[in-house]
């Protein structure tokens, strides 16, 4: 008998020393389960994903140790819970509430350092434009989205054809490296009128890099980065949505979109849609027949689709197809080439991309491997009729069509892997490799004009984010790039310091180098109306790289209370040009006026960014941003032939910024007031048009553009849907260029403020729950 109660005191007890212990529990906010939450155990790393029941389970843990669980969400608050696994006591339950955050200020990001962390862990500061932001300010596409966010400004350069550049931190759209889901698939062609192409129904958010920091992205991001990232399935959903713009009681806008979801049960595979289409008739501001605001009829598709082999691998494809006719210029039902001046453009966009990873090593290790395409295929008219007998027969026999075709190819590899000791603190270390090709081919045979251009390089990367100690982080990386247009290879390093002041405050310094190659960008590529005739730019022979030295300082600072939070980023940023590209003035031949691009001594762009944000209770939210700053070139360069050489940027305002207020009294209501502000630039004006006499550069007025959107939500429970009805106005007070050139000779980027004059808009958009 003794034997036998021996015998089974050992055996409870061997059993209860070898048991799994864990910890586990469900995840709820508002009494409702939340699923995807991450949830860490700080002191052994190890963690999981809750289940679509908000259940989590972590399993082997050591008995009788105090330990802190780490929960994280996105629109969550961060929260961390001590408890003690006590001996003998195999499953501990701990349930967990999530509180949301009323001002989304730590989202994930990867655009600073190209793998995911939190905006208040990257050393490289990076901004977000999310689709929230879109839809109160009743951004339409890209373009008009991106005037939302300190140091950013979208300005129209054509008052034919409307194209459009981004400039950051007051450096020209050259200078700006666009990617889409990462990729710089945008290429020069695109650039010119791809930011108006874009839906915003296509987008899920924006991350925006300022300055040198986004070295890593190879030639081309001087200035910053800024990465479209379209909407990934994330549940069964869908949405329509129609919109009617009436500009400035003349023209009518209509615009149609939708999105739609769907998700394996499992939540193994996902499949996302989107469409656009939109109609809007041409503009005219000053009644001279010839219109400011070109006809648009663009549609566009795609998709993104996700793939869970198995629970460390994840394969994603996106793909897009975007359609569009153009045409500014006199308002007539005429074919181009017989309208006294006129531009036409047919696009034909194809893009998409295809990215695979995989984790391993317990999760410290990744392997990822990319591949991105696009293919722009137009047909375009730019002319002007003339006014004599024998040039009318040759206008008319052979008129000035063209046709552009550009592919654009990318292929890369990355591999991160963490070290959880590296000398003190942990390192995640990453590298990679990639190649991109991008082939120009742009002809007008009327104009003996024709641009024949590819580029390829291959570029390698490397980076050490170095977590120190939890309140600092070094972050140092150098890519190598060898471009076919430069003799010799170009390295671009960047250090990035991180110091974190106890869990509010984050200070950042960042150093990092950059180039552009010797290449025809955007702008280049744009043949516009000056001088009573046309002009081109061609590239200088002995062109040579163009490099830079930038240099950014920031504090950032949030302040969270049980019901309200306010915060405010401090950036100074300096950054130095050598050889810095500019446009020579060779004077006229019997087409129009003549340009070439060629190096200058350098220049030297400084100033600061300030913003300001505020949340009380998800009822009144406000946020805004200003930029002053200097761009200068050392030595003054010509600009018109004619008059004095100048060293101030031309149309690059001192001062800009944005303001946006959001009120939400009750849950169906929201009223959202913006507004752009777009200080004095100057800005060259060629002589041609009846109302021009003369060459000269003047000195702009100063805009405000204010805006409003009003709208109203009514829940169809039934139907487990949502119906929306919203309107407003924008630019209210009708801040609009008022010295428009006129006629058929009109110098057409003697353009500047506001996009639109005032527009009425109303709406509906029909959505799940």
């Amino acid at each position: 008998m003794k034997l036998n109660v021996l015998y089974l005191f050992l055996f409870s007890s061997l059993s209860l020393f070898s048991q799994n212990t864990s910890i586990s529990g469900v995840i709820t906010s508002k009494g409702q389960a939340v699923e995807f939450v991450s949830v860490h155990i700080k002191e052994t790393k190890q963690g999981t994903l809750t289940n679509e029941k908000g259940f989590y389970k972590i399993d082997n843990i050591k008995e009788g140790t105090t330990y802190t669980l780490e929960i994280s969400m996105m629109g969550f608050r961060n929260q961390r819970v001590s408890f003690n696994l006590k001996k003998g006591l195999k499953d501990q339950i701990k349930n967990i509430s999530l509180k949301e955050e009323m001002f989304e200020v730590d989202k994930i990001v990867i655009t600073g350092s190209k793998t995911f962390k939190r905006q208040t862990n990257s050393p490289v500061i990076v901004n977000i434009i999310d689709a929230k932001t879109l839809s109160n300010t009743q951004a339409c596409n890209l373009s008009e989205g991106l005037k939302f966010q300190t140091g950013l400004r979208v300005e129209v350069d054509c008052q034919t054809c409307n194209y459009t550049q981004l400039r950051m931190n007051g450096l020209g759209g050259g200078y700006s490296q666009i990617l889409i889901n990462g990729r710089p698939i945008f290429s020069p062609l695109t650039g010119l009128y791809g930011l108006e192409q874009i839906p915003a129904n296509m987008i899920d958010r924006i991350e925006v890099v300022r300055g040198g920091g986004s070295a890593l992205y190879g030639s081309s991001a001087i200035g910053g980065t800024v990465n479209v990232i379209t909407k990934i399935p994330e549940k069964n959903a869908y949405s329509f949505e129609y919109n009617y713009q009436n500009i400035n009681s003349q023209s009518n806008d209509h615009n149609f979109n939708g999105n739609g979801s769907i998700l394996t049960k499992n939540k193994k595979a996902g499949a996302s849609i989107f469409f656009n289409y939109r109609n809007r008739e041409a503009y005219d501001e000053n009644n001279d027949n010839f219109s400011e605001l070109p006809q648009l009829l663009n549609g566009s598709i795609g998709t993104n689709l996700f793939f869970l082999p198995t629970e460390n691998q994840k394969l994603e494809l996106s793909l897009s197809y975007m359609n569009e006719f153009r045409y500014g210029g006199e308002r007539t039902d005429k074919v181009a080439h017989f309208a006294l001046q006129s531009e036409e453009r047919t696009h034909n966009v194809l893009m998409g991309n295809i990215d695979y990873q995989i984790n391993f090593n317990g999760d410290k290790s990744s392997f990822i491997a990319y591949l991105a395409a696009q293919n722009t295929g137009r047909k375009h008219y730019t002319g002007i009729f003339p006014d004599e007998e024998e040039e009318i027969l040759s206008h008319i026999t052979n008129p000035p069509y063209g046709t552009s075709n550009v592919n654009t190819f990318q292929v890369g590899t990355q591999v991160n892997h963490k070290f959880q000791k590296f000398l003190i603190g942990q390192n995640l270390i990453t590298v990679g490799a990639e190649y991109v090709y991008d082939k120009v081919e742009d002809e007008i045979s009327a104009y003996d004009y024709a641009i024949n251009q590819t580029t390829h390089s291959f570029g390698a990367f490397a980076q050490s984010d170095w977590e120190i100690f939890p309140f600092l982080n070094f972050l140092a990386g150098v890519r190598i790039d060898k471009h076919n247009l430069v003799e010799n290879v170009i390295a671009s390093p960047r250090v990035s310091l991180l110091y974190k002041l106890k869990r509010n405050t984050q200070f950042r310094l960042t150093w990092g180098t950059g180039f552009r190659a010797p290449q025809a960008f955007d702008s280049d590529l744009h043949i516009a109306f000056a001088g009573g005739g046309i002009s081109r730019i061609s590239l200088s022979d002995d062109l040579i790289p163009e490099k830079s030295n930038s240099l950014s300082a920031s504090v950032n600072f949030d302040k969270p209370y049980e019901k309200f939070i306010f915060g405010f980023t401090a950036e100074g940023f300096y950054t130095s040009l050598n050889n810095a590209f500019y446009l020579y003035p060779l004077g006229e031949d019997s087409k129009g006026e003549l340009f070439e691009k060629r190096n200058g001594a350098g220049a030297n762009v400084y100033g600061g960014n300030l913003e300001f944000r505020a949340n009380y209770n998800k009822k009144i939210q406000l946020e805004t941003g200003f930029t002053y700053q200097e761009s200068k070139y050392v030595e003054a360069v010509k600009i018109i032939d004619e008059l004095p050489a100048v060293k101030k940027f031309m149309r690059t305002p001192n001062l800009y910024g944005f303001t946006i207020l959001t009120l939400t009294p009750f849950k169906s209501f929201n009223a959202t007031f913006n507004s752009v502000y777009t200080g004095k630039m100057d800005v060259a004006h060629f002589a041609g048009a009846p109302n021009q006499i003369e060459d000269e550069i003047i000195t702009t007025e100063d805009f405000v553009e204010l805006n409003t959107k009003i709208s109203y939500n009514i829940d169809l429970k039934k139907l487990d849907s949502n119906i929306e009805f919203f309107g407003g106005v924008k630019n209210i007070l009708n801040a609009y260029q008022s010295n428009f050139d006129i006629g058929k000779n009109r110098d057409s980027n003697f353009i500047y403020g506001p996009n639109m004059p005032r527009t009425f808009f109303v709406g509906i958009k029909l959505k799940s729950i």
